[in-house]
């Protein structure tokens, strides 16, 4: 955008928006959009992690898991900020925003108008994982088998249905694929409330990191936007 294009922008100029537009578009398609599934995987992985917290433990037990950066002492959630800063919810709730590209501390969005917004960092890796085709892993497993495995062992713990929404796949499938992966040893489950949680096993993860399709440091912890009411 030339420098003179900010008055456009401002005016509302047709040419203007449209050139912004097109420049915004551009930087996607080339620096977001090949990360784009690593990135929504951190994000729906932390939207399911503090979802299933809320459900079992109720707010208390959804508030925890924001420490450090945020610490839960009745009534009132004292968070990280750069600035000594207080928001009265007076109330009308609190919406929670994960987001990928918040860095290190949560920061806030207020319009006394509007429900309070707290914008938070999900947990992710240093890095995403180095592109690999999956063509060797797919022949030894499967191309769905071989999907699921590595969705697993991406999130670290997920559900059936978070499982199979990633993999395009249905869900009585999915959970027909994901025993055979068990029965093999590559993954596992246990029960958490009404859930059941799948997880990759030692000999999964290996079985990913030598045919290079391994999440490049780990699996992401177990995390998602959720409304509470302190």
């Amino acid at each position: 955008v030339r420098p003179f294009a900010a008055e456009q922008l401002a005016r509302g100029d047709a040419a203007a928006l449209r050139a912004l537009g097109g420049l915004l578009t551009a930087y996607d398609a080339a620096f977001l959009a090949p990360y784009r599934p690593w990135i929504d995987a951190a994000v729906a992985s932390d939207v399911a992690w503090r979802s299933r917290e809320l459900a079992a433990g109720g707010v208390r037990a959804l508030l925890e898991t924001f420490r450090p950066m945020a610490r839960w002492s009745p009534p009132v959630l004292e968070v990280t900020y750069p600035v000594e800063r207080d928001l009265h919810l007076a109330g009308r709730g609190l919406l929670l925003v994960p987001s990928y590209f918040c860095w290190r501390k949560p920061i806030t969005l207020f319009d006394g108008a509007l429900l309070p917004v707290l914008v938070y960092p999900v947990e992710k890796p240093v890095q995403p994982p180095a592109a690999a085709s999956g063509a060797s892993l797919a022949r030894l497993l499967g191309p769905t088998r071989a999907a699921l495995l590595y969705e697993v062992a991406l999130r670290g713990c997920a559900t059936t249905s978070e499982l199979a929404l990633a993999v395009g796949c249905s869900l009585p499938n999915t959970c027909q694929q994901l025993a055979i992966l068990r029965e093999a040893g590559l993954a596992a489950c246990r029960r958490e409330g009404r859930c059941v949680l799948h997880h990759p096993t030692p000999l999964g993860c290996r079985l990913l990191e030598t045919a290079g399709d391994g999440p490049a440091e780990g699996p992401l912890p177990m995390p998602r936007p959720a409304t509470v009411s302190p």
